[in-house]
């Protein structure tokens, strides 16, 4: 006859292999279904992009959103033209100064001969002060950047918009710490290389309709 301990043991690792099986049997039951992207660039052979417009002092943020945007797009659709355009160059900068993006497109669509136009606008602020202090006397003091970028598909025919997508971003440029007792900690951030961080972050945020996503089922 088998022993109290025995038979415990086997009911035990009945139950543990049941729950294995079950385990394994859900896994197998549950696929992962992949679902195509809010945005399919395959609806258009040949769509241009105009640099991003920003404050004249952050000009080279604005290019640098500019060709992480286009980078981000054709590494995750293919089968369509990206037509790359300065603002500059194109015949439409004074609409565009004038903050007339539906009429800049439809210009644009006359001279290029294309059905749509990706434009965008980054917004970046200066290091901003904050501070707090506690109870206990402790002194917190820092600076804070932060940007935003917005984006939109316009269509050169209506000048209606397709699509449109927006991204923000912050980050710690400088902090001092002062606590009773202990020395003070100070640690500080290249700004340029924040503001690079951001715009890295800001463009995967704004390109996520570009890229298909998965479900569990």
């Amino acid at each position: 006859m088998l022993s109290i301990n025995r038979l415990q043991n086997r009911v035990l690792l009945g139950f543990a292999a049941a729950v294995a099986a079950a385990v394994v049997l859900g896994a197998c039951s549950s696929q992962l279904a992949r679902v195509p992207p809010r945005l399919d660039m395959g609806n258009f052979d040949r769509v241009a992009l105009v640099t991003f417009s920003a404050d004249p002092a952050k000009n080279g943020l604005g290019q640098m959103a500019t060709q992480r945007f286009a980078e981000e797009v054709l590494a995750a659709q293919t089968g369509f033209e990206l037509l790359e355009l300065g603002a500059a160059d194109s015949s439409v900068a004074r609409l565009l100064a004038e903050g007339d993006a539906p009429a800049a497109a439809q210009e644009l669509g006359k001279v290029r001969h294309i059905p749509a136009v990706f434009f965008g606008q980054l917004a970046v602020t200066n290091a901003k002060p904050r501070g707090s202090l506690s109870g206990g006397g402790d002194v917190h003091v820092g600076a804070t950047v932060s940007a935003e970028l917005n984006v939109r598909l316009i269509s050169t025919s209506t000048g209606g918009t397709l699509w449109r997508s927006s991204g923000a971003a912050s980050q710690s440029v400088g902090q001092i710490a002062v606590s009773a007792g202990r020395l003070p900690s100070i640690s500080a951030k290249d700004p340029n290389a924040a503001y690079a961080q951001m715009v890295d972050q800001m463009v995967t945020q704004v390109t996520r309709d570009f890229r298909p996503t998965w479900v569990r089922q």
